[in-house]
């Protein structure tokens, strides 16, 4: 039994095949349930479910657990640059046969054949396709739009395409009708996406996710980094904020605020104006954005952050930060391997 994304997951004897349970660690809010209800009720009128947005935004924690609601075995694909058709439904494969025959009345003959043949072996896709399963294909536009295109006829037609098996008299695979197919992608801008095609995306049913409303991105963050809520509300208060500077060329992620909690929770800090670590942790996990915000070619960032928190954060008493401060060298000799502790566990 394992985690993912807050979802219980138990691998099937197919290794490509994963059993989701809800879990009841899964953040439940206003928000999500109402989107939880659509998709489930385009999933139960047959219909695939995309769910596109930015990084961060809970896309693929989304997807698994709407999986677990459904109830059948998941096929998980992750896109690729580099994958073609066959990685998807599968190819031929040489395979060399040899048989020995002994002769039961005359123990001194023996027949030996050897044989070479093709052997059709199914891909993920094709398996999915056959038994039924819940497709959860992550990042599908990381994949090349021609790669894709063996989805057009399973989503419109029920039908899969196999040219491998035309010889057999197989070359088409009627899908079976419990398969649901479920797809998560970023945005086209994003390194490695690819444009996909409107014939494919005309199938979808598309739900697009933006970064949640501040109630369910303190629920989140006190879920996943065990800060007290009314801590955890300064770092909401802090990263939201920061989104909304500079026409929204800022955008830190839920992700981003999950692991500043993490890592302050770890430390025994809180984010507190004045703190030294927690200003610095800030900039360390949201510094993706640093060079965004420029002024005559200078990084204003951190001057940004730290205003932001001067003005969310209460400030750090000075008694305490007479002894925590009065240790800022050890502080910052500890700093980088507890962030890169805690970044690792994420």
């Amino acid at each position: 039994m394992s985690l993912i994304n807050g979802v219980s997951t138990e691998m099937s004897s197919d290794s490509d095949q994963v059993v989701p349970e809800a879990s009841d660690s899964y953040v439940s809010t206003p928000y999500i349930d109402a989107i939880v209800e659509r998709a489930l009720m385009y999933l139960h009128s047959g219909y695939p479910v995309h769910i596109a947005g930015p990084s961060g935004t809970g896309k693929t924690t989304l997807a698994f657990h709407l999986a677990a609601l459904w109830g059948q075995p998941v096929t998980l694909i992750h896109g690729n640059a580099e994958f073609d058709t066959s990685d998807l439904i599968g190819s031929d494969n040489s395979g060399f046969n040899r048989s020995k025959l002994v002769d039961n009345y005359i123990h001194s003959v023996v027949k030996t054949q050897e044989e070479m043949r093709k052997v059709w072996v199914d891909n993920r896709l094709t398996t999915a396709c056959r038994n039924g399963d819940t497709l959860v294909y992550d990042e599908f536009n990381r994949s090349r739009p021609e790669t894709n295109n063996v989805l057009l006829s399973i989503l419109s037609e029920g039908i899969l395409n196999l040219p491998g098996l035309r010889s057999t008299g197989e070359g088409y695979l009627t899908v079976n009708p419990n398969f649901r197919a479920i797809f998560t992608s970023n945005p086209e801008e994003y390194a490695g996406t690819h444009k996909t095609q409107d014939a494919l995306m005309d199938r979808l049913i598309t739900l697009r996710l933006d970064h949640p409303d501040r109630n369910t991105e303190l629920k989140v963050i006190c879920a996943k980094s065990g800060l007290e809520e009314k801590e955890a509300m300064y770092i909401v208060d802090t990263v939201r904020e920061l989104r909304s500077y500079h026409d929204h060329q800022v955008r830190p992620s839920l992700r981003a605020g999950i692991a500043i909690a993490r890592i302050l929770h770890q430390a025994g800090h809180k984010p507190r104006s004045g703190d030294h670590f927690f200003h610095h942790v800030c900039y360390d996990v949201l510094s993706m954005e640093t060079a965004k915000i420029q002024h005559e070619n200078c990084s204003v960032f951190n001057k940004m952050v730290d205003q932001i928190i001067t003005q969310v954060c209460p400030p750090l008493s000075v008694r305490t930060n007479r002894s925590k401060q009065g240790g800022t060298s050890s502080t910052k000799k500890t700093l980088t391997t507890q962030v890169k502790k805690v970044m690792g566990d994420s």
